[in-house]
């Protein structure tokens, strides 16, 4: 047995995982946690759950998001039930240890959680099927709804400005001026890129901090792979990965999710003649996430909606190209200058919504109620 089993094993043990041990696979998708899938025979059949190590790097303070993301989930678990439907498969369940702690720490430092594995689940990384990602709009829309009246000053920050594109691109000011890896020279052309977008990409942040869009619970990271969909119907289960679950604006959560789901290529595709966002699929995104989200939407927030896009395409962008200046830290990469290929990717795709910004809005317009 080596290391990271026997750490995956004293995991469970702690979380009071009964059965006996069967094996364990690594889920490689995500940049920030290392992720296992464990399994346990028992009750005459194989039961999975997802056991994760945080990555603290990232996380400063791993109890307080274990905190909102506790309240969070038994909120809309709450929500679910008092509609007579069992939310078992429709919101993660987190297993917590004998002092009630939903985490545990190991000796040598590694901070730890286990979820229930939601059974006849898959997700999509990248997908052409319409149907998914109209469905992965639904999902993020209901999300919103199930916590429109959620106490949003009860949660932590559990990253300081995380989506604070202002911040962001001052991070890149200062990621350049220090240029810790020598790599800014081989990159100005896609340094000088961001900075031209800096306008539009600021604009959904600058319009909140004047009042204009309000703060409402986000998951702030809403790629179609953080949904669970029923692998027979496809129908979307439940919202999952809720690390950065805090205050923020619609239009990040909206934004994000088109980054990946309406975008032609992988994120890190380096044929830049291919990068574009599909129209179909924006289109399609927009259709759930409006059924989704109700009624509940002011008019500024639904206007910003497409800015949020451009915005947060520019935002992820951005962080790929400071990590990249800054020797690669924090996203996992893959092979060299994996972080590059990602900022030039997001920089073409910032540039086709700049030039597609009126047809996006237009198409939340014809779904909005």
């Amino acid at each position: 047995m080596n290391k990271e089993e026997s750490q995956i094993l004293e995991v469970c043990s702690r979380f009071g995982i009964g059965g006996e041990y069967r094996s364990y696979k690594v889920i490689e998708n995500g940049h920030i946690n290392c992720t296992y899938q464990v399994f346990f025979f028992r009750d005459g059949e194989i039961k999975d759950y997802i056991v994760q190590k945080v990555n603290t790097y990232v996380f400063k303070d791993p109890v307080a998001m274990m905190d909102n993301i506790a309240a969070v989930t038994e909120y809309i678990r709450a929500k679910i039930k008092a509609t007579g439907v069992t939310a078992k498969r429709n919101v993660l369940h987190y297993s917590h240890t004998e002092d009630g702690k939903y985490y545990t720490v190991l000796p040598d430092g590694g901070f730890w959680r286990c979820c229930r594995y939601i059974d006849g689940s898959e997700s999509f990384t990248q997908t052409e099927d319409l149907n998914i990602i109209e469905e992965s709009g639904k999902a993020f829309g209901k999300f919103q709804t199930y916590l429109a009246d959620f106490p949003v000053k009860d949660l932590h920050i559990v990253i300081p400005h995380f989506h604070n594109t202002v911040n962001r691109y001052r991070d890149l000011d200062k990621a350049v001026e220090r240029n810790a890896a020598g790599r800014v020279e081989s990159v100005r052309d896609v340094i000088e890129g961001y900075k031209d977008l800096e306008e539009l990409a600021t604009y959904p942040y600058r319009q909140q901090r004047q009042g204009v869009l309000p703060l409402r619970v986000t998951h702030n990271d809403t790629k179609t792979s953080n949904v669970l969909f029923d692998e027979q119907t496809h129908e979307y289960l439940s919202v999952i990965d809720l690390d950065t679950v805090m205050p923020g604006l619609v239009a990040f959560d909206f934004g994000d999710a088109i980054r990946v789901a309406a975008s032609t290529v992988d994120e890190d595709e380096r044929d830049l003649s291919k990068v574009a966002v599909d129209l179909d699929k924006y289109e399609a995104f927009t259709r759930g996430f409006m059924e989704g989200i109700g009624d509940m939407l002011t008019a500024a927030e639904k206007k910003s909606l497409a800015f949020g896009a451009l915005a947060m395409t520019a935002e992820c962008g951005v962080r790929f190209l400071t990590d990249y200046l800054d020797g690669d830290k924090y996203f996992r990469v893959h092979y060299p200058d994996q972080n590059l290929a990602r900022a030039a990717c997001h920089l073409e795709l910032t540039r086709d919504m700049e030039r597609k910004l009126p047809q996006m809005q237009a198409i939340v317009e014809k779904y909005s109620k």
